[in-house]
């Protein structure tokens, strides 16, 4: 492609498109992918990018893999698509079983959705449905953490950091919940009283009204790229039963590997009454997300006048979707998954180390395949975005957070490249 028709893609999207997280106009130019294949995005211009952020987490085969693609050719020769609502099909079939397999055992029933912050909302509906239909209605409310993210819808939002969720937009829209403090306990470190003391407080006060406690088990992804200690979730079980409160995993982020484990609740050995998972489920490929509830919840539905649950999304277990997260996740298992975070795990620690000694970085951590720089001062991204581009990585930075989660599949050079771009990117700032 040449550069008058690269120039026309970036002034026809200017003109017409409104990106994520970004002004309508007068924002940074968008940079035109043309293709991508392995962990390289090819851009119009003819430069190639070492992709360090799998497409926001989910890509952890990388691009253009024949298995999926195999998988999606296969399944479009029968249908890419029918309504859910009293059909079925067997990749829907399938998935289900096996994400039934992979989670813990109380997990029994799948609900599927189009994205993770829909796998939140309906997490949320089962949650107030359950109590409802067993007579509490007065448990509607929520109770998250801090630092939190999950999702961008508006119940999704409203269990959001209330500093950095974007709730100080939105005002009096969103539904009002109950935030404790993130947990200050690191990941390898003890969980004590005081760590959990207040979220102790709210649910002894508020257990009336709370239908569920809400987060994202051992990582906080989007709301800060904070690691907590596995202890925290083992007590937080333990007070959601003794104060009759609902459990959910958002495990959109952590799910299929991301941590070190298949899934991040894996760390603790607990298991929450709603799993939400989403993201890499279909390897990227295509937007799919599902969540798990135990039969406590289903039954406790399903018994009610009511008789069901109420929602029911039209895209609800895509076939071409189902058919690719089935190929995706039966390919991750199929290999030594464990080993390759593990080395990614060494190779971003050891790469990101010089990072410690920059003036401006407050603080370097790894857990899995996730690479943290966390600075002192907010980075601009219109600054910093371009400089990653000239040394052949993408590395969208949020906040203070200059941070990298590769697919599984990049090699030791290419994480080598990745890391020595970021804290040179950093150590320029």
């Amino acid at each position: 492609m040449t550069h008058s028709s690269w120039d026309a893609i970036q002034r026809a999207d200017s003109a017409v498109i409104w990106h994520p997280y970004a002004p309508a106009t007068g924002g940074a130019d968008a940079f035109p992918v043309i293709s991508a294949d392995g962990v390289r995005l090819k851009l119009a211009d003819g430069k190639e990018l070492i992709d360090g952020m799998a497409s926001w987490w989910c890509a952890i085969h990388g691009y253009n893999h024949p298995v999926l693609n195999r998988a999606v050719q296969s399944q479009l020769q029968n249908m890419s698509h029918v309504m859910f609502g009293g059909l079925t099909h067997e990749p829907a079939v399938q998935l289900a079983q096996l994400l039934v397999d992979l989670t813990p055992p109380a997990l029994e029933r799948v609900f599927f959705s189009d994205s993770g912050s829909v796998s939140v909302e309906v997490a949320m509906k089962m949650a107030i449905q359950y109590w409802y239909s067993i007579g509490k209605p007065r448990k509607q409310q929520f109770l998250a953490l801090r630092n939190g993210y999950h999702g961008d819808t508006f119940g999704a939002m409203s269990l959001c950091d209330p500093v950095t969720g974007m709730h100080h937009l939105f005002g009096a829209a969103l539904s009002q919940q109950r935030f404790a403090p993130a947990p200050a306990c690191a990941f390898e470190a003890n969980c004590e009283d005081r760590d959990i003391e207040e979220m102790q407080q709210l649910l002894a006060h508020h257990s009336e009204e709370l239908a569920a406690v809400i987060v994202e088990p051992v990582v906080q992804g989007a709301g800060g790229m904070r690691f907590y200690s596995p202890q925290y979730l083992v007590r937080l079980r333990a007070l959601c039963d003794e104060y009759d409160v609902l459990l959910i995993f958002d495990e959109i982020a952590t799910g299929f590997g991301r941590t070190g484990k298949l899934f991040a609740l894996e760390h603790a050995a607990v298991v929450p009454d709603i799993l939400c998972v989403g993201k890499a489920l279909t390897g990227g490929y295509m937007t799919l997300a599902a969540t798990l509830c135990n039969a406590r919840i289903s039954s406790g539905i399903t018994d009610s006048e009511a008789g069901a649950f109420m929602h029911g999304p039209t895209f609800m277990a895509n076939p071409l979707a189902c058919a690719t997260a089935l190929a995706s996740i039966q390919l991750l298992l199929s290999q030594p998954w464990q080993r390759t975070v593990e080395r990614l795990n060494d190779e971003l620690t050891a790469g990101l180390a010089p990072a410690r000694d920059l003036p401006n970085v407050a603080d370097v951590r790894t857990l899995g395949a996730i690479g943290v720089i966390e600075l002192r001062e907010a980075v601009d991204l219109r600054e910093v975005q371009p400089m990653f581009v000239e040394r052949g990585v993408w590395v969208r930075p949020f906040g203070k957070l200059v941070y990298a989660m590769p697919p599984y599949v990049m090699g030791t050079a290419d994480v080598a490249t990745l890391t020595a771009a970021m804290v040179d990117v950093v150590a320029q700032l």
